[in-house]
């Protein structure tokens, strides 16, 4: 009788069972769905529509100028040309006159400038950056010499039209006009340029010395990073402009092998490339676990309202889909992985001299980019663990953890987000995290509100050219740089 029971009970459990599981399943996905559904924009800043006056040709004549600088920076700095950089510093006064006029000047170690326009009255002040220095150039894979400032077909050519002396020009400009036109901002207004930023050099940092001496605290610091782009977020047709609140961090990292050598003809086991072979393939075989932090949800929150319903119903439930993102991006690679999670990308190798030679030392160098959510120390542990071999030591060569994460909820992200939205009528405003590195870093000991935005709009060609051949920017590219600093100052 018991046994009979027990059937009994057993067949009714299977039979809410099958009614039950389905109905849990239809419920989840009508929570998904319905999430999905509810995952609307929020608000956006308001734009200003009021026009904004300058000489455009002017604007474009004057980064022509800064253009045909050499001021090219290297890791050996015997091969730089101080006479390069000196001959861009004592162009500013002329290029920028009332600047001059009006604003203190100051030169600090290490080709850091500083200037403060004084405010009406006492306040926080904003800090506008920029670097005036530029990385080499290789002038065989150009179409334009890099430095002679040529303008054609509505471009102006030249190594650091977009990094960054389109910025640096675009906040002197715009401050020389306002000034022109007398106009004051309420409270002080610092423009803090480096010469040394693709060196990883000392400038920014002398600057931010001078501001935590003097007990400055910014009210928000604004330096290169995002731009407003197109066709860069999964489901979003619209242009976006993109507002980097944190950078990744970097390091290099040199994994050496070391052996007896030998002749090509014998060889033993586990020769030195053997054995790199094999960590080479164990780290990049087995990526740094996935990781959404701040900037990424904020920039999932934001974009992804605008996104098709498919998408919606994956960024409404980020969380849940996060493993099917791991492995989506795990395989796939490229910015959102990017984005997602501590990234690394060898990128040297070192063996013998000779193709019949063994060698007795040979080595890989990988380029690591930092997650927020992860450091220097962390990752370097990992790295050994994953590699699993004693006999190859793995070393760091430099390298620095990410940035502090700035907040989106003060005055200062409203005032530089209002100012791309009103510059990029139509653009949907976001943060972001930077996977570069920049001197924004350094303001990170003195503030939350450090922000990453390059002001312009760019397309994939154009942002494939920095760092590379033929780069180059449009004219009304520059113009518009110019635009969004002068509604940006006037709100300062």
């Amino acid at each position: 009788m018991n046994e009979w029971l027990a059937l009994g009970i057993g067949v009714l459990l299977l039979y809410a069972l099958s009614i039950l599981i389905p109905l849990a399943l239809i419920i989840f996905l009508a929570v998904i769905i319905i999430r999905a559904a509810a995952f609307k924009p929020k608000a956006q800043p308001k734009a200003d529509t009021t026009p904004v006056d300058f000489d455009k040709e002017a604007a474009v004549e004057s980064l022509r100028e800064l253009v045909k600088c050499k001021t090219v920076s290297y890791m050996d700095s015997s091969l730089e040309d101080d006479a390069e950089f000196e001959k861009l510093i004592d162009k500013l006064p002329t290029l920028y006159p009332h600047v001059f006029e009006v604003c203190e000047f100051t030169r600090l170690p290490d080709r850091g400038l500083l200037f403060r326009w004084k405010g009406k009255t006492a306040g926080a002040p904003a800090v506008l950056m920029a670097h005036y220095d530029v990385v080499p150039v290789d002038e065989s894979g150009w179409d334009k010499p890099a430095f002679d400032g040529v303008i054609e077909d509505g471009c102006l050519w030249g190594r650091g039209t977009l990094d960054t002396k389109g910025t640096v020009n675009g906040v002197l400009f715009s401050a020389n006009t306002l000034i022109s036109q007398g106009f004051t901002p309420d409270h002080d207004i610092y423009f803090a340029f480096s010469g040394g930023e693709e060196v990883n050099g000392m400038g920014a940092v002398h600057i931010v010395d001078y501001f935590e001496k003097n007990g400055i605290e910014p009210a928000f610091v604004l330096d290169e990073g995002g731009a407003v782009v197109e066709n860069v977020f999964p489901g979003v047709k619209a242009p976006c402009g993109l507002i980097g609140i944190a950078e990744k961090g970097m390091m290099n990292v040199r994994y050496t092998a070391k052996s007896k050598g030998g002749h090509a003809s014998a060889p033993k086991p586990n020769a030195p490339v053997d054995r790199l072979s094999r960590a080479c393939t164990r780290v990049v075989t087995h990526p740094r676990k996935i990781a959404l932090t701040p900037p990424a949800a904020l920039m999932f929150d934001t974009l992804g309202r605008y996104s098709s319903f498919v998408y919606r119903i994956i960024f409404s439930n980020i969380k849940l889909f996060l493993p099917v993102l791991s492995l989506i991006t795990k395989k796939s690679g490229g910015e959102l992985n990017a984005l997602l999670r501590t990234t690394v990308a060898f990128t040297q190798m070192q063996g013998s001299a000779a193709p019949n030679v063994i060698p007795p030392e040979a080595s890989l160098v990988s380029n690591i980019r930092l997650n927020p959510a992860d450091n220097m120390d962390a990752m370097l542990a990992y790295l050994n663990k994953t590699v699993d071999d004693e006999s190859i030591e793995i070393t760091v060569e430099g390298g620095m953890n990410p940035s502090r994460i700035s907040t989106t909820d003060c005055e200062g992200w409203d005032l530089v987000s209002s100012a791309v939205a009103s510059t990029w009528k139509g653009c949907i405003v976001s943060p972001y995290l930077m996977v570069q590195c920049s001197d924004s870093r350094h303001y990170g000991r003195i503030s939350d509100k450090v922000y990453r935005f390059s002001a312009m709009d760019l397309t994939s060609e154009e942002r494939a050219t920095i760092h590379g051949h033929n780069e180059r920017v449009r004219l009304e590219a520059i113009e518009r740089t110019v635009e969004f600093y002068i509604r940006l100052m006037k709100s300062c």
